[in-house]
């Protein structure tokens, strides 16, 4: 596969992160389309059990989200900067904690927005409960498998 073939890899996999932060974008299934395209293309061991694995994974992180209470957007001040930093947050946190970084990174995003908008530690804290409360933890679960299965294959593509 050539560089230009993974970087257009790499953007896919790229706007599926972004597109999980996004609500009605399918980010998931960007991430998982851009690692089939890849394995079809590179066809190696390692490329078809990433394949299966990241379908496997996605296909859990479904079940799980669709077992969480449903997504409540409205009413809990969440805007599109909280969306950023909370996005930024946790691919910076799985950046310098591989993996585990991501949880705390999205967390400690959403709080930073929320302090800069509030100014308070105490509201800011609030609004950050709310947040996770309403929509947070099914877009951390999608985001965190997203980001493993991007992580593995970068991994793949860096060290095959």
């Amino acid at each position: 596969m050539g560089v230009w073939q993974l970087l257009m890899v790499a953007t896919v996999m790229l706007l599926g992160l972004f597109g999980v932060l996004a609500p009605g974008v399918p980010g998931t299934w960007l991430v998982w389309a851009a690692m089939l395209w890849w394995s079809l293309h590179v066809q190696t061991g390692l490329a078809w059990i990433l394949l299966v694995s990241s379908t496997a994974l996605l296909l859990l992180t479904q079940v799980v989200v669709w077992q969480l209470p449903p997504r409540r957007f409205r009413g809990v001040g969440l805007t599109r900067r909280t969306i950023g930093y909370a996005g930024a947050g946790a691919l910076l946190g799985f950046v310098l904690l591989p993996v585990l970084g991501a949880v705390p990174g999205f967390v400690g995003g959403i709080y930073l927005s929320e302090r800069l908008r509030l100014g308070g530690h105490g509201q800011a804290r609030a609004a950050t409960r709310a947040i996770m409360r309403a929509a947070g933890t099914s877009v951390l679960v999608e985001l965190f498998a997203c980001l493993l299965v991007v992580g593995a294959w970068a991994g793949a593509v860096i060290l095959g």
